[in-house]
């Protein structure tokens, strides 16, 4: 299995991919905003490369609950400069995180190489983003939410969680391969953990993951301080470190290819140990 985003090639299996998150906003649910200045972003971004991230995810607009939506020229201006000056110093993708064609398309003209599009074109007939996506031969992650991303349902139902988001992915990857003619190699998947979704559906598509290897291409995982730890464990934003390495292990045992995470470190240290045990594993069974 081959993903391939402009430049950057990577060839599964191979040790999990971990991303690391750089949130340009001063509403980020995770960091409270610590990153919102551009000089700010950019060093941190940096650390999270010398702490092992292979990607950077970086993102100008908030998808917690509740977030104030900013305008196209709001989020250009809070990550435009930080993936120039990344991409004069780092050697790994960048990913510009963002549901608008337009900033995708600066983002990738500013260094960029991958776009993080949770809303997946889902909920409309206008596939420019795919078209930017394709024109540039992009890396392109395709997540699964029920609605749009700032206005999720309050009460998501599913009477299968599992088989719907698969559903969705059979149908997402139909139309990106036969209508705009995505090649498959450019695309991951991510079945959107905490996006319209209960605590018991997140667990669900957890312990489902192995069904989406049907589609051989890479999967994401984002787990990281996610609000359904909280609400399952009781625990606040600051100490979901624990829960969040549980999550990306048991992840990565059953098929994870990339863990999105704001712990970097940690995550790098934590999945790399649980690699070489399962190696060692499969050669006692």
């Amino acid at each position: 299995m081959i993903f391939r985003a402009r430049q950057f090639e990577f060839v599964f299996p191979r040790p999990a991919l971990v991303m690391g998150v750089v949130n340009v906003t001063p509403d980020s649910f995770s960091d409270a905003g610590k990153f919102f200045d551009a000089e700010a972003a950019v060093a941190h971004a940096l650390k999270l490369v010398a702490d092992g991230a292979e990607i950077l995810d970086i993102g100008g607009e908030s998808t917690r609950p509740g977030a104030t939506p900013v305008s196209e020229q709001e989020e250009l201006r809070r990550v435009i400069p930080v993936i120039e000056k990344l991409a004069a110093q780092v050697k790994v993708p960048i990913s510009i995180d963002t549901t608008k064609p337009g900033v995708a398309r600066a983002a990738l003209a500013a260094g960029a190489s991958i776009v993080n599009d949770i809303g997946a074109a889902a909920h409309t007939d206008d596939f420019s983003m795919w078209k930017v996506v394709a024109d540039n031969h992009a890396g392109y992650v395709v997540m699964h939410a029920p609605g749009s991303p700032l206005a999720l349902p309050e009460n998501p139902v599913y009477r299968d969680v599992v088989r719907e988001v698969s559903g969705f992915f059979s149908e997402r990857l139909g139309l990106m391969l036969n209508e705009i003619g995505i090649p498959m190699e450019q695309v991951i998947l991510d079945v959107g953990i905490g996006f319209g979704k209960t605590p018991e559906h997140n667990l669900a598509l957890l312990a489902g993951l192995k069904t989406f290897a049907r589609w051989r291409r890479p999967l994401l995982i984002g787990v990281s301080r996610k609000s359904f730890i909280g609400k399952l464990l009781g625990a606040e934003t600051e100490n979901r470190l624990p829960a969040s390495l549980a999550c990306a292990i048991l992840a990565v045992r059953d098929g994870a290819n990339i863990i999105r995470t704001h712990d970097v470190a940690a995550t790098v240290q934590a999945v790399r140990m649980a690699e070489a045990i399962y190696s060692r594993k499969k050669n006692v069974d």
